[in-house]
Protein backbone atom coordinates (compact mmCIF):
# COMPACT_ATOMS: atom_id res chain seq x y z
CA UNK A 1 0.00 0.00 0.00
CA UNK A 2 1.21 3.49 -0.86
CA UNK A 3 2.42 5.36 2.21
CA UNK A 4 0.20 8.29 1.24
CA UNK A 5 -3.10 6.46 0.68
CA UNK A 6 -5.15 6.79 3.85
CA UNK A 7 -8.65 5.40 3.38
CA UNK A 8 -11.58 4.81 1.05
CA UNK A 9 -14.45 7.28 0.89
CA UNK A 10 -17.98 6.80 -0.42
CA UNK A 11 -18.65 9.15 -3.32
CA UNK A 12 -22.24 9.60 -2.10
CA UNK A 13 -22.44 9.70 1.70
CA UNK A 14 -18.70 10.38 2.33
CA UNK A 15 -18.38 7.59 4.91
CA UNK A 16 -14.84 6.29 5.34
CA UNK A 17 -13.74 2.68 4.90
CA UNK A 18 -10.44 1.00 5.75
CA UNK A 19 -8.01 0.42 2.92
CA UNK A 20 -7.09 -3.08 4.03
CA UNK A 21 -10.62 -4.45 3.87
CA UNK A 22 -11.82 -6.06 0.66
CA UNK A 23 -14.34 -3.31 -0.05
CA UNK A 24 -16.42 -3.10 -3.22
CA UNK A 25 -19.05 -0.36 -2.86
CA UNK A 26 -20.47 1.57 0.09
CA UNK A 27 -22.40 -0.72 2.43
CA UNK A 28 -24.87 2.10 3.14
CA UNK A 29 -25.96 3.30 -0.28
CA UNK A 30 -24.03 1.31 -2.88
CA UNK A 31 -22.00 4.34 -3.91
CA UNK A 32 -18.60 3.87 -5.59
CA UNK A 33 -15.64 4.10 -3.22
CA UNK A 34 -12.72 6.42 -3.97
CA UNK A 35 -9.15 6.20 -2.66
CA UNK A 36 -8.13 9.21 -0.57
CA UNK A 37 -4.56 10.35 0.11
CA UNK A 38 -2.65 12.47 2.59
CA UNK A 39 -1.97 15.14 0.00
CA UNK A 40 -0.11 17.40 2.43
CA UNK A 41 2.51 14.70 3.01
CA UNK A 42 2.54 13.86 -0.70
CA UNK A 43 3.15 17.52 -1.55
CA UNK A 44 6.12 17.64 0.80
CA UNK A 45 7.57 14.40 -0.55
CA UNK A 46 7.10 14.85 -4.31
CA UNK A 47 9.05 17.08 -6.68
CA UNK A 48 8.06 17.64 -10.29
CA UNK A 49 11.68 18.05 -11.30
CA UNK A 50 12.49 14.52 -10.14
CA UNK A 51 10.01 12.86 -12.50
CA UNK A 52 12.43 12.90 -15.43
CA UNK A 53 14.59 10.42 -13.53
CA UNK A 54 11.75 7.91 -13.30
CA UNK A 55 10.73 5.31 -15.92
CA UNK A 56 7.70 5.91 -18.14
CA UNK A 57 5.42 3.51 -16.30
CA UNK A 58 2.55 4.13 -13.93
CA UNK A 59 5.08 3.95 -11.06
CA UNK A 60 6.23 7.37 -12.23
CA UNK A 61 3.39 8.68 -10.07
CA UNK A 62 3.72 6.07 -7.32
CA UNK A 63 3.05 8.43 -4.41
CA UNK A 64 -0.48 8.96 -5.75
CA UNK A 65 -1.20 5.29 -6.40
CA UNK A 66 -2.74 2.94 -3.83
CA UNK A 67 -0.28 0.02 -3.74
CA UNK A 68 3.30 -0.85 -2.99
CA UNK A 69 4.70 -1.54 -6.45
CA UNK A 70 7.01 -4.45 -5.72
CA UNK A 71 4.70 -7.32 -6.71
CA UNK A 72 5.44 -9.36 -9.81
CA UNK A 73 2.52 -7.65 -11.55
CA UNK A 74 4.03 -4.22 -10.99
CA UNK A 75 3.78 -3.45 -14.70
CA UNK A 76 0.11 -4.43 -14.72
CA UNK A 77 -3.09 -2.58 -14.04
CA UNK A 78 -3.67 -0.84 -10.74
CA UNK A 79 -6.88 -2.80 -10.20
CA UNK A 80 -5.25 -6.21 -10.58
CA UNK A 81 -2.19 -5.24 -8.57
CA UNK A 82 -4.29 -4.07 -5.65
CA UNK A 83 -6.58 -7.12 -5.90
CA UNK A 84 -3.52 -9.37 -5.56
CA UNK A 85 -2.38 -7.42 -2.50
CA UNK A 86 -5.80 -8.01 -0.94
CA UNK A 87 -5.60 -11.76 -1.54
CA UNK A 88 -8.03 -12.06 -4.46
CA UNK A 89 -7.75 -15.35 -6.37
CA UNK A 90 -10.71 -15.00 -8.76
CA UNK A 91 -12.18 -11.80 -10.16
CA UNK A 92 -15.04 -11.31 -12.59
CA UNK A 93 -16.25 -8.42 -14.71
CA UNK A 94 -18.62 -7.61 -17.56
CA UNK A 95 -17.31 -5.82 -20.63
CA UNK A 96 -18.12 -5.00 -24.23
CA UNK A 97 -14.82 -3.27 -24.94
CA UNK A 98 -11.16 -3.25 -23.96
CA UNK A 99 -11.47 -3.71 -20.19
CA UNK A 100 -11.91 -7.47 -20.34
CA UNK A 101 -8.71 -8.01 -22.31
CA UNK A 102 -6.78 -5.63 -20.05
CA UNK A 103 -7.86 -7.35 -16.83
CA UNK A 104 -7.30 -10.77 -18.43
CA UNK A 105 -3.75 -9.87 -19.50
CA UNK A 106 -2.78 -8.46 -16.13
CA UNK A 107 -4.53 -11.34 -14.37
CA UNK A 108 -2.46 -13.80 -16.37
CA UNK A 109 0.71 -12.03 -15.27
CA UNK A 110 -0.51 -12.05 -11.66
CA UNK A 111 -1.50 -15.71 -11.70
CA UNK A 112 -5.14 -15.16 -10.75
CA UNK A 113 -8.31 -16.38 -12.44
CA UNK A 114 -10.26 -13.84 -14.51
CA UNK A 115 -13.87 -14.46 -15.55
CA UNK A 116 -15.24 -12.15 -18.25
CA UNK A 117 -18.89 -11.93 -19.29
CA UNK A 118 -19.67 -10.16 -22.56
CA UNK A 119 -22.80 -9.31 -24.55
CA UNK A 120 -22.98 -11.59 -27.56
CA UNK A 121 -22.79 -8.48 -29.78
CA UNK A 122 -19.22 -7.75 -28.62
CA UNK A 123 -16.79 -7.57 -31.58
CA UNK A 124 -15.23 -10.97 -32.25
CA UNK A 125 -11.66 -9.65 -32.08
CA UNK A 126 -12.24 -8.40 -28.53
CA UNK A 127 -13.73 -11.75 -27.50
CA UNK A 128 -10.79 -13.67 -28.95
CA UNK A 129 -8.18 -11.35 -27.50
CA UNK A 130 -9.65 -11.73 -24.02
CA UNK A 131 -9.74 -15.52 -24.33
CA UNK A 132 -6.14 -15.55 -25.61
CA UNK A 133 -4.99 -14.21 -22.24
CA UNK A 134 -6.47 -17.25 -20.52
CA UNK A 135 -9.67 -15.70 -19.19
CA UNK A 136 -12.86 -17.72 -18.84
CA UNK A 137 -15.09 -15.89 -21.34
CA UNK A 138 -18.87 -16.19 -21.46
CA UNK A 139 -21.30 -14.57 -23.91
CA UNK A 140 -24.83 -13.60 -22.90
CA UNK A 141 -27.85 -12.22 -24.70
CA UNK A 142 -28.66 -8.56 -24.11
CA UNK A 143 -26.55 -5.56 -23.13
CA UNK A 144 -23.66 -4.87 -20.79
CA UNK A 145 -26.28 -4.46 -18.06
CA UNK A 146 -27.34 -8.10 -18.53
CA UNK A 147 -23.70 -9.20 -18.44
CA UNK A 148 -23.24 -7.19 -15.26
CA UNK A 149 -26.21 -8.87 -13.61
CA UNK A 150 -24.66 -12.29 -14.32
CA UNK A 151 -21.37 -11.16 -12.79
CA UNK A 152 -23.01 -9.78 -9.64
CA UNK A 153 -24.99 -12.98 -9.04
CA UNK A 154 -21.90 -15.12 -9.54
CA UNK A 155 -19.74 -12.98 -7.27
CA UNK A 156 -22.34 -13.19 -4.52
CA UNK A 157 -22.68 -16.94 -4.96
CA UNK A 158 -19.00 -17.89 -5.21
CA UNK A 159 -17.32 -15.10 -3.26
CA UNK A 160 -15.44 -13.76 -6.27
CA UNK A 161 -14.11 -10.22 -6.48
CA UNK A 162 -16.44 -8.04 -8.57
CA UNK A 163 -14.24 -5.94 -10.87
CA UNK A 164 -17.16 -4.29 -12.66
CA UNK A 165 -16.80 -0.61 -13.46
CA UNK A 166 -16.77 1.38 -10.19
CA UNK A 167 -17.75 -1.69 -8.14
CA UNK A 168 -14.16 -1.73 -6.89
CA UNK A 169 -12.14 1.37 -5.97
CA UNK A 170 -8.91 0.80 -7.87
CA UNK A 171 -9.62 0.79 -11.61
CA UNK A 172 -10.21 4.53 -11.40
CA UNK A 173 -6.76 4.96 -9.82
CA UNK A 174 -5.25 3.50 -12.96
CA UNK A 175 -7.46 5.64 -15.17
CA UNK A 176 -6.42 8.82 -13.41
CA UNK A 177 -2.84 8.38 -14.65
CA UNK A 178 -4.19 9.66 -17.99
CA UNK A 179 -4.71 12.98 -16.26
CA UNK A 180 -1.22 12.91 -14.77
CA UNK A 181 0.33 12.14 -18.16
CA UNK A 182 -1.69 14.80 -19.94
CA UNK A 183 -0.69 17.50 -17.47
CA UNK A 184 2.97 16.48 -17.63
CA UNK A 185 3.06 16.34 -21.43
CA UNK A 186 1.55 19.84 -21.62
CA UNK A 187 4.15 21.28 -19.26
CA UNK A 188 1.97 21.10 -16.14
CA UNK A 189 -0.91 23.04 -17.58
CA UNK A 190 -4.28 21.80 -18.80
CA UNK A 191 -6.16 22.26 -22.09
CA UNK A 192 -9.34 24.26 -22.45
CA UNK A 193 -11.51 21.26 -23.33
CA UNK A 194 -11.29 17.48 -22.87
CA UNK A 195 -13.66 15.28 -24.89
CA UNK A 196 -13.98 11.67 -23.79
CA UNK A 197 -16.18 8.83 -25.11
CA UNK A 198 -18.32 7.98 -22.11
CA UNK A 199 -19.89 4.67 -21.16
CA UNK A 200 -19.09 3.76 -17.56
CA UNK A 201 -17.50 7.16 -17.03
CA UNK A 202 -14.23 6.17 -15.38
CA UNK A 203 -12.14 8.15 -17.86
CA UNK A 204 -13.67 11.50 -16.98
CA UNK A 205 -13.98 10.65 -13.28
CA UNK A 206 -10.35 9.54 -13.14
CA UNK A 207 -9.02 12.69 -14.78
CA UNK A 208 -11.19 14.92 -12.59
CA UNK A 209 -9.73 13.18 -9.54
CA UNK A 210 -6.21 13.44 -10.97
CA UNK A 211 -6.46 17.18 -11.55
CA UNK A 212 -7.78 17.78 -8.04
CA UNK A 213 -4.86 15.85 -6.57
CA UNK A 214 -2.29 17.63 -8.74
CA UNK A 215 -3.72 20.99 -7.68
CA UNK A 216 -3.63 19.95 -4.02
CA UNK A 217 0.10 19.20 -4.20
CA UNK A 218 0.75 22.45 -6.07
CA UNK A 219 1.74 21.02 -9.45
CA UNK A 220 -1.02 22.74 -11.44
CA UNK A 221 -3.18 25.80 -10.84
CA UNK A 222 -6.90 25.81 -10.19
CA UNK A 223 -7.95 26.08 -13.84
CA UNK A 224 -9.86 23.04 -15.10
CA UNK A 225 -10.69 21.95 -18.63
CA UNK A 226 -14.32 21.85 -19.63
CA UNK A 227 -15.21 18.17 -19.68
CA UNK A 228 -17.34 16.78 -22.51
CA UNK A 229 -19.01 13.37 -22.35
CA UNK A 230 -19.43 11.98 -25.87
CA UNK A 231 -22.14 9.36 -26.39
CA UNK A 232 -24.08 7.81 -29.26
CA UNK A 233 -27.64 8.80 -30.18
CA UNK A 234 -28.66 5.17 -29.66
CA UNK A 235 -27.39 5.08 -26.07
CA UNK A 236 -27.15 8.50 -24.44
CA UNK A 237 -28.29 8.32 -20.80
CA UNK A 238 -25.70 10.85 -19.59
CA UNK A 239 -26.66 13.32 -22.32
CA UNK A 240 -30.35 13.02 -21.49
CA UNK A 241 -29.78 13.48 -17.76
CA UNK A 242 -27.48 16.46 -18.37
CA UNK A 243 -29.97 18.19 -20.64
CA UNK A 244 -32.79 17.59 -18.16
CA UNK A 245 -30.76 18.98 -15.25
CA UNK A 246 -30.89 15.69 -13.35
CA UNK A 247 -28.29 14.33 -10.94
CA UNK A 248 -28.57 10.74 -12.19
CA UNK A 249 -29.59 9.03 -15.40
CA UNK A 250 -32.37 6.58 -16.11
CA UNK A 251 -31.52 3.24 -17.74
CA UNK A 252 -31.51 3.64 -21.52
CA UNK A 253 -34.06 1.33 -23.15
CA UNK A 254 -32.73 -0.86 -25.96
CA UNK A 255 -29.22 0.63 -26.25
CA UNK A 256 -28.00 0.54 -29.85
CA UNK A 257 -24.66 1.67 -31.27
CA UNK A 258 -21.76 -0.06 -32.96
CA UNK A 259 -19.46 1.75 -30.52
CA UNK A 260 -19.63 -1.16 -28.09
CA UNK A 261 -17.53 0.47 -25.37
CA UNK A 262 -20.08 3.25 -24.83
CA UNK A 263 -23.13 1.02 -25.18
CA UNK A 264 -23.81 1.31 -21.45
CA UNK A 265 -27.50 1.84 -20.57
CA UNK A 266 -26.73 3.18 -17.07
CA UNK A 267 -23.41 3.81 -15.37
CA UNK A 268 -23.02 3.21 -11.64
CA UNK A 269 -21.04 6.44 -11.39
CA UNK A 270 -23.27 8.54 -13.63
CA UNK A 271 -23.87 11.06 -10.85
CA UNK A 272 -20.11 11.63 -10.53
CA UNK A 273 -19.78 12.18 -14.29
CA UNK A 274 -22.65 14.67 -14.25
CA UNK A 275 -21.11 16.40 -11.25
CA UNK A 276 -17.80 16.74 -13.11
CA UNK A 277 -19.44 18.07 -16.27
CA UNK A 278 -21.28 20.78 -14.37
CA UNK A 279 -18.38 21.67 -12.08
CA UNK A 280 -16.10 22.30 -15.07
CA UNK A 281 -18.65 24.13 -17.21
CA UNK A 282 -18.69 21.20 -19.60
CA UNK A 283 -21.43 19.48 -21.54
CA UNK A 284 -22.63 16.14 -22.91
CA UNK A 285 -23.17 15.44 -26.61
CA UNK A 286 -24.56 12.49 -28.55
CA UNK A 287 -23.83 11.80 -32.20
CA UNK A 288 -25.33 9.56 -34.87
CA UNK A 289 -23.90 6.30 -36.17
CA UNK A 290 -23.26 8.03 -39.49
CA UNK A 291 -21.34 10.81 -37.71
CA UNK A 292 -19.20 8.23 -35.89
CA UNK A 293 -18.42 6.34 -39.11
CA UNK A 294 -17.59 9.56 -40.93
CA UNK A 295 -15.24 10.71 -38.17
CA UNK A 296 -13.45 7.35 -38.21
CA UNK A 297 -12.92 7.59 -41.95
CA UNK A 298 -11.73 11.21 -41.85
CA UNK A 299 -9.26 10.37 -39.07
CA UNK A 300 -7.80 7.62 -41.22
CA UNK A 301 -7.67 9.48 -44.53
CA UNK A 302 -6.47 12.84 -43.19
CA UNK A 303 -4.45 12.00 -40.10
CA UNK A 304 -3.36 8.39 -40.62
CA UNK A 305 -5.13 7.37 -37.42
CA UNK A 306 -7.16 4.16 -37.21
CA UNK A 307 -9.51 5.15 -34.40
CA UNK A 308 -12.11 2.97 -32.73
CA UNK A 309 -15.84 3.82 -32.93
CA UNK A 310 -15.72 5.27 -29.42
CA UNK A 311 -12.93 7.59 -30.51
CA UNK A 312 -14.99 8.38 -33.60
CA UNK A 313 -17.84 9.47 -31.33
CA UNK A 314 -15.50 11.83 -29.48
CA UNK A 315 -14.16 13.27 -32.74
CA UNK A 316 -17.68 13.74 -34.08
CA UNK A 317 -18.66 15.50 -30.85
CA UNK A 318 -15.68 17.83 -31.25
CA UNK A 319 -16.81 18.75 -34.75
CA UNK A 320 -20.36 19.36 -33.57
CA UNK A 321 -19.27 21.61 -30.70
CA UNK A 322 -16.91 23.59 -32.93
CA UNK A 323 -19.65 24.10 -35.52
CA UNK A 324 -22.05 25.24 -32.80
CA UNK A 325 -19.50 27.71 -31.43
CA UNK A 326 -19.23 26.00 -28.05
CA UNK A 327 -15.57 25.37 -28.87
CA UNK A 328 -13.81 28.56 -29.93
CA UNK A 329 -11.21 28.71 -32.68
CA UNK A 330 -8.38 29.37 -30.24
CA UNK A 331 -9.43 26.74 -27.68
CA UNK A 332 -6.94 23.97 -27.02
CA UNK A 333 -8.90 20.72 -27.21
CA UNK A 334 -7.81 17.19 -26.30
CA UNK A 335 -9.93 14.39 -27.79
CA UNK A 336 -9.38 10.89 -26.44
CA UNK A 337 -9.37 7.84 -28.70
CA UNK A 338 -9.66 4.81 -26.44
CA UNK A 339 -8.62 1.98 -28.74
CA UNK A 340 -7.57 0.79 -32.15
CA UNK A 341 -10.00 0.49 -35.02
CA UNK A 342 -8.52 -2.93 -35.81
CA UNK A 343 -10.77 -4.41 -33.13
CA UNK A 344 -13.76 -3.23 -35.16
CA UNK A 345 -12.66 -4.46 -38.57
CA UNK A 346 -16.22 -4.74 -39.83
CA UNK A 347 -16.69 -1.01 -39.19
CA UNK A 348 -13.63 0.18 -41.10
CA UNK A 349 -14.25 2.12 -44.29
CA UNK A 350 -12.21 3.15 -47.28
CA UNK A 351 -11.89 2.52 -50.99
CA UNK A 352 -12.15 -1.15 -51.82
CA UNK A 353 -9.11 -2.72 -53.50
CA UNK A 354 -9.08 -2.49 -57.28
CA UNK A 355 -8.56 -5.57 -59.38
CA UNK A 356 -5.56 -5.05 -61.62
CA UNK A 357 -6.42 -6.50 -65.02
CA UNK A 358 -3.68 -5.01 -67.19
CA UNK A 359 -0.68 -5.64 -64.99
CA UNK A 360 0.12 -1.90 -65.05
CA UNK A 361 -0.67 0.57 -62.26
CA UNK A 362 -2.41 3.87 -63.11
CA UNK A 363 -0.43 7.07 -62.61
CA UNK A 364 -3.19 8.76 -60.58
CA UNK A 365 -4.41 7.62 -57.17
CA UNK A 366 -8.04 6.68 -56.58
CA UNK A 367 -8.44 6.87 -52.80
CA UNK A 368 -9.19 10.59 -52.69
Amino acid sequence: MSGFATHLECSRCREDFALEQLAQVCKNDGGPLLVKYDLVRARDAMRREALHERPWTMWRYRELLPMRGEDRVSLGAVGVTRAVELGVRTLALPTAGNAGAAWAAYGARAGIRVVVVMPETTPEVIVRETAAYGADVYLVAGSIADAGAVVRRSCERFGWYDASTLREPYRIEGKKTMGFELAEQLGWRLPDVIIYPTGGGVGLIGMWKAFDELAAIGWIDGKRPRFVAAQADGCAPIVKAFEEGREESDPWPEPRTFAAGIRVPKALGDFIVLRALRATGGTAVSVSEADIARAMRVAGEREGMLVCPEGGAALAAAGRLRADGWIAQDDEVVVFNTGTGLKYAESLQGERPHRLESGELPSEGTAR
